[in-house]
């Protein structure tokens, strides 16, 4: 189950990084742009086939793809395409000299304006962000058809289960067990029993499990008059809620002093609706942009933990290599009944798509927002000449950001490194 676990995986992003391709290489097509290549990974080639002009097919290294569209690259200012300047000053001029050449070494006669870069600004940038908007397409989908077929566990305000004292959130272990000098959960003191339907807290009509929590915690220490039901009929028992450090709603890695009563909510499974799914696809989005924003930081965290300075979080970055591995386990868990397990790796799926459709759209090349990036600042350029009636400044050179391309790619790959590294000596922990 381990295995067939990671082979599921590894299936499915092979699948996903062969759709983002397709993304970009559709329109490509659409618009009249030469395209010669349509692989699937990197390195050595598996299997290939020429159909047409485009050449299809697998690579050794499963971690990535590519689309070869002719003509990313504009000639220099007053350069032939097809020749090289014999002498560049500066390494970088050099490499941004030969890209220039190596662009125009699969144009032939006529295909002239068939280049990448002729096309309109706004065609670059639907070619361009074909490929993440497949991505995040695929997430909103298999996210959705979570949601929508299988549902969402929703808690109840009835009671699943009753604490028997008080252990603040720092402080528990999953062999944590109560002990004479830990305090009796005011749940227990009150005669809350499994089964019980909380139905009001303080003369306020309950409804929902989110609502009790957000009452409970509200009343830090003071009195509380429960109203539940047993067997079908009413009861009324009070209490004192006492005040325990619990995670943060907000942030759950943050620990706040707020009230607590020591109930546990039984858990129903909801289908869920294209409301909810839109709603909560957003949450999603913006959650992924955060851990962007925090990639950084935590990539710092991920390689103390490689070195063995401290212990790997739970929520740091992984590579396809420690995702790989979750999926195993995920599949593997035979407590877990199979049907959650299949849904556990759609959704670990559904989740990479999310972040690469993400990643990808970040402004720098070599990544696919730095050409959007660079389509939008050329309709800036030509707009506003047009406006002032100034001589049209031409296509955007994406090549004078070259350097910067080169950038990225170096830290992109010490980044895999790292984690690929910290996924082998320092996993991340599921459950």
């Amino acid at each position: 189950m381990y295995t067939l676990g990671v082979v599921l995986f590894v299936v499915g992003v092979a699948a996903s990084i062969g759709l983002h391709e397709v993304g970009h290489m559709v329109p490509a097509k659409k618009f009249g742009v030469k395209v010669t290549q349509y692989f699937i990974g990197f390195g050595n080639t598996v299997w290939s086939r020429q159909k047409g002009e485009t050449e299809y097919g697998v690579k050794a290294i499963p971690l990535g793809g590519y689309v070869k569209l002719v003509g990313m690259l504009p000639p220099g200012p007053d350069d032939d395409p097809t020749k090289l300047r014999k002498s560049n000053t500066g390494m970088f001029t050099q490499l941004i000299s030969d890209a220039r050449a190596a662009e125009y070494e699969l144009v032939e006669p006529g295909d002239e304006k068939r280049l990448f870069y002729r096309l309109p600004w706004w065609k670059k940038v639907i070619v361009m962000a074909g490929g993440p908007m497949v991505n995040l397409v695929l997430a909103f989908l298999l996210f959705g058809s979570v949601f929508m077929l299988y549902g969402v566990l929703e808690p109840r305000t009835t009671v699943n289960d009753v604490s028997d004292c008080v252990i603040a959130a720092t402080e528990a272990e999953p062999d944590r067990v109560c002990t004479d000098a830990d305090p009796v959960a005011p749940a227990a003191q009150a005669g809350l029993k499994e089964g019980d339907k909380i139905v009001g807290f303080n003369g306020s009509e309950v409804t929902s499990w989110a609502q009790l929590t957000e009452l409970i915690r509200a009343n830090d220490a003071g009195n509380a008059t429960i109203v539940y039901e047993r067997d079908g009929e009413r009861h009324t028992t009070t209490t004192n809620t006492t005040v325990s450090a619990r995670p943060s709603m907000e942030d759950p890695d943050e620990f706040v002093q707020v009230g607590f009563l020591g109930v546990e909510p039984v858990s129903v499974r909801e289908t869920k609706g294209p409301v909810f799914v839109v709603t909560t696809m957003a949450d999603y989005t913006w959650e992924t942009v955060k851990a962007l924003g925090e990639m950084p930081v935590k990539l710092v965290g991920v390689a103390k933990a490689a070195l063995g300075l401290e212990e790997r979080q739970a929520d740091s970055p992984m590579s396809v290599v420690g995702a790989s591995r979750v999926a195993g386990e995920i599949s593997s868990a035979h407590e877990v009944p199979i049907g959650d397990r299949f849904i556990g790796l759609v959704m670990l799926l559904g989740g990479i798509n999310l972040f690469v459709g993400m990643f990808n759209f970040i402004p720098l090349l070599p990544l696919d927002g730095g050409h959007i990036a660079g389509a939008l600042y050329e309709a800036v350029r030509r707009g506003f000449a047009k406006v002032f009636r100034r001589p049209d400044p031409g296509y955007f050179d994406v090549a004078k950001l070259l350097p910067v391309a080169y950038v990225m790619a170096g830290v992109i790959l010490v980044m895999s490194v790292v984690l690929i590294y910290a996924d082998i000596v320092a996993p991340v922990q599921v459950g």
